[in-house]
């Protein structure tokens, strides 16, 4: 999901119902989560966690923004009412100039009139996640049983487009789709979507490769990405916003980065699980990145806590001398800490396994991105 500006400078994914979905995408990192201990005993989010959290989340920002990012699992699971009350909380402890953003990251399959009135009612921004056309995205993204959800998806937007919401997308890059990068771009295209999430699949594996079969290929990744923008450049520029070329051309303007892969430093996105349990990053849900709860710590503790900068750090610390040296450096910064398990070609260790597909794609933009910055500067 997309991040939204002058907000701050931290953004919690909040999971109301856990790991808990009603599909099982094959290439799901939460699946395994949802028998974690302490995990397992509550599916929901109790209304005293749930007022805790609003209350402590809006303590915690200093800015005039506070942005709410509901996750999963699947998070339609929690029920209305359950939104119901988060945004009654929202309003009893908003004080006075202190606007409230809702976000919610969907699978779309549960959609429909009444989620629809309530979402466009309520202004939430809405993120679907949808792997390209029906022959790609069936691929992994299945239910229980095995069955496909593109049609179910598919509908699910189509419902909240008539309701005057424009969901943003999120694509998981595949072995299996990133094969098919201008097809997958013209189906988003086509949809109206205005704003596209590319995720790259890495999936760690005792294999030759360190990868699953599931997990795009570095280079694959780096002519999928470098294939869109070409053909974004030429027809979509300022209609349609893709994600990472919008975080490229923030080097252009001399920004940050917004998004929390490619910043220097990480540990400003950390997670809230349904029992109230903080960790310290969505793909870092285990025992050793547990720092505590919010019913015994308060939020803002926890994300100023010694242990939470300790792990944000390690991202710049652990860095290898061989991207200290890149030429793309500056938009990529080793991208995520958890795709970090390949040897660079000096043999240095913690390289990106994606690093030959970013430098491709970073390096193929460039130019772009620095005729943007001398028409701005000179």
């Amino acid at each position: 999901m997309k991040t939204l500006p002058v907000i701050s400078d931290f953004q919690i994914f909040v999971k109301p119902v856990g790991a808990l979905c009603n599909l099982h995408c094959s290439y799901c990192y939460y699946i395994e989560k949802q028998e974690m201990k302490g995990l397992r005993e509550q599916r929901r989010m109790p209304d005293d966690v749930l007022e805790m959290y609003i209350r402590q989340h809006i303590d915690a920002t200093r800015e005039q923004l506070a942005f709410f990012s509901w996750h999963g699992g699947e998070p339609l699971l929690a029920g209305i009412d359950f939104y119901r009350k988060a945004l009654a909380l929202q309003q009893k402890y908003a004080p006075t100039g202190k606007t409230i953003i809702n976000g919610i990251q969907t699978n779309g399959t549960l959609i429909n009139e009444q989620w629809c009135s309530f979402l466009a009612e309520a202004d939430f921004e809405v993120g679907i996640s949808l792997d390209g056309p029906e022959h790609l995205h069936n691929t992994f993204r299945l239910t229980q049983d095995g069955g496909e959800t593109f049609k179910r998806v598919l509908r699910g937007f189509d419902l909240l487009v008539m309701h005057g919401i424009d969901p943003e997308m999120l694509c998981v890059v595949n072995a299996v789709n990133v094969k098919y990068p201008l097809e997958v771009y013209r189906f988003f295209r086509h949809l109206g979507v205005p704003y596209i999430t590319f995720i790259p699949l890495v999936e760690p594996a005792n294999t030759d490769t360190k990868v699953s079969d599931r997990s795009v290929n570095p280079e694959d990744f780096g002519r999928f990405l470098c294939a869109i923008f070409d053909e974004w450049l030429e027809k979509d520029i300022g209609r349609v916003k893709v994600q990472i070329f919008e975080e490229a051309l923030r080097t252009a303007f001399k920004q940050e980065h917004t998004l929390c892969i490619f910043k220097p430093e990480c540990g400003r996105v950390p997670v809230i699980e349904q029992n109230g349990d903080f960790y310290s990053c969505d793909h870092f849900v285990n025992p050793q990145f547990r720092l505590g709860n919010i019913g015994d710590t308060t939020l803002e503790h926890l994300l100023e806590s010694d242990a939470q900068k300790t792990f944000g750090r390690a991202k710049s610390v652990t860095l290898p001398q061989y991207c200290r040296n890149c030429e793309v450096l500056d938009m990529c910064h080793g991208e995520c800490p958890k795709n970090r398990f390949i040897a660079a070609p000096n043999g240095e260790p913690g390289l990106n396994y994606l690093c030959a597909g970013y430098k491709m794609f970073f390096k193929h933009c460039r130019p772009f991105v620095d005729a943007v910055a001398m028409a701005l500067y000179r």
